[in-house]
Formats: C-alpha cells, structure tokens, sequence
C-alpha cells in the first residue's frame, strides 16, 4: 500500500512539472530571456536540469548545453523531452567539492528535491508554500564542481543553477568570473543569495537583475550593483515568493548595449 502511495505522489508530481515547465508558450518566453546570454556556438550549463525545459531553449539558440539532473526519474523523462546530440545530460549533483552526497526527494514535488539539508529542515517554519512537503527518499549521488565541468568542456557563456537552497554550493565550486548565470532564491531563505553575490564579489566586478516566479522577462531596465541588490533582499526582496537571481559580468555586451 505505501508503495502504491509513493508511486501516486510521484506521478502526481510528474505530472505537476510537465504542465509549469512544458506547457505552450513557455519556450518562446525562455528563448526571448536567454537570447542574450546564449549566442549560436556558445555552451551553456543547466544545473538542476529537472525536465529540460531550460537545456531545451538553451539548444534552440544554438549552444551546446552540459545538463546536471542527478534524480532517475527526472533524467529519464528529459532524455524523452530533449534528445539532442548537442547536450549532454550527466547524473551528476555539483556541489563546492566533487565526491558523493545524499540528496532528498520529494514524490510529490520533485523540483524540490535537495542536497541542502539545514535548507531543508528549515525552509518549512520560514515559508509557508513548504509547510506541507515532505521528503520521502534519499538516494547517493556523485557530485561534481562547476571548475571541473569547466575544465572537461569549456567555459560557459551562461550558468543556470536551480537546486533548492544548495545555490551556494554549486558556486562554492566556481574559481573564475563566467560570464552569465543565474541562481533562484526562495522567501525565508535568501541567506543564500546573499552568500551567493558574496562569492561572486570575490570572483570579479558582477551587476545583478531579478526574474520573478516563472515569469520570463526582468523585473527592472536597469541592471543592479551589488550593493543595491543586497538591499533588495535585505528589505525583503519586494515579497516575493521565489524567482531567480541573474548576475552578469561588468563587461558583458548586455550591460554596455544597456548603458
């Protein structure tokens, strides 16, 4: 019986994702955002790659795309999605050191599954959208790091990392200013966007713009210093449930076509 359950709750929460990330329209918006960051030629990194809708628009504008989605199931049903001789989906994590990690899953809402596990003891007391997720398994994972990707295939003209409070992490395991990235911050949470611009303030001179939710454009004209986008999340990130974090480097063609 709780194995029938399980197995519900999974396709459930299968079923959940395809309808957000795979329903009609969605790539068009994607495509539109991403355009640029992505040139024709150009590799991008899709970590958290969950069902491919990113690695997807990604191969659209032409990249190559390197693919992380450590959980089975989910890398099945991208294979199934995006089967692309360009990207190359490994079933790996990232994380600050390459070796082994357990992350948990969720059956009914597989996005949410998690290295992070203080993210994950907490984030329910801190955000009430978390208050009834549960994570049922766990399961041994390799993980890489964002260096070692880079040294196997190139440097990434964009990063896009989404894996539940373990954001900081994943760039714990960067030691050069890539171009372009992205990393989403959660409400009760954003600690980790702040250790996120932290590192990346080491790494070299970034300016910062916010994507709410699932929406697909950014939230302001101007792209933001690091001083101002600290603030922002400080003052609560204009209460905001959750989006993504997109960090350019100072002298990327977006910013001095903006200027």
């Amino acid at each position: 019986m709780h194995l029938a359950l399980q197995r519900l709750k999974s396709a459930g929460g299968l079923a959940r994702s395809l309808f957000i990330y795979w329903r009609p329209g969605r790539q068009r918006g994607l495509q539109r955002l991403y355009r640029p960051f992505v040139q024709p030629g150009a590799l991008a990194f899709d970590i958290g790659a969950h069902l491919g809708d990113r690695s997807a628009a990604f191969h659209a504008l032409g990249a190559r795309v390197v693919a992380l989605e450590p959980q089975p199931t989910l890398a099945k049903w991208f294979k199934r999605l995006v089967n692309q001789p360009t990207i190359t989906l490994l079933p790996l994590a990232a994380g600050p050191t390459a070796g082994f990690a357990e992350i948990a899953i969720s059956a009914s809402h597989p996005t949410l599954s998690t290295l992070a596990s203080e993210w994950r003891e907490q984030i329910g007391t801190r955000n009430t959208g978390f208050r009834r997720v549960s994570w049922e398994q766990r399961l041994q994972v390799q993980v890489t790091t964002l260096d070692k990707l880079i040294d196997e295939y190139g440097d990434p003209s964009f990063i896009k990392i989404d894996v539940e409070g373990f954001e900081a992490q994943v760039l714990a395991g960067l030691s050069v200013p890539v171009a372009a990235l992205s990393v989403e911050f959660v409400a009760g949470a954003l600690e980790v966007n702040h250790a996120c611009i932290d590192h990346l303030t080491r790494l070299g001179e970034y300016r910062y713009n916010v994507v709410s939710g699932e929406q697909r454009h950014f939230r302001w004209t101007q792209w933001q210093s690091p001083h101002a986008i600290i603030k922002w999340l400080s003052d609560g990130a204009d209460g905001l449930a959750s989006g993504d974090l997109y960090a350019c480097r100072s002298d990327h063609s977006l910013l001095q076509n903006n200027a």
